[in-house]
C-alpha cells in the first residue's frame, strides 16, 4: 500500500469501524507474510499457507480501497 493511501486510511480509522477492522486484518496478514519471508526454507504446507495469506491480504486491500474511495467520494460532495 502506498504511503498516501495509508495516510488517508488513518484519517478515517476513528470514524469507520469496518475500515479499522479491515486495516488491522491487513496488517496482521502483512506480519504473517514477513514471518514466511524471514525463513530460509518453506515446507510445502508453509508455501501453501503463504499463498493463502497473500490472497487474503490482497482481498483485504481491495476492500480497504473500496471503502477509501467511498469516503473520498462522500467528501467530494
Amino acid at each position: 500500500m502506498e504511503q498516501r493511501e495509508e495516510e488517508l486510511i488513518r484519517q478515517h480509522l476513528n470514524h469507520d469501524d469496518e475500515l479499522r477492522a479491515l486495516y488491522e486484518e491487513h496488517q496482521e496478514f502483512k506480519h504473517k507474510l514477513e514471518t514466511f519471508r524471514n525463513k530460509l526454507y518453506l515446507t510445502a504446507e508453509e508455501e501453501l499457507e503463504k499463498k493463502r495469506i497473500q490472497k487474503l491480504k490482497l482481498a483485504s486491500k481491495d476492500r480497504l480501497m473500496e471503502i477509501l474511495h467511498r469516503h473520498q467520494h462522500d467528501e467530494a460532495r
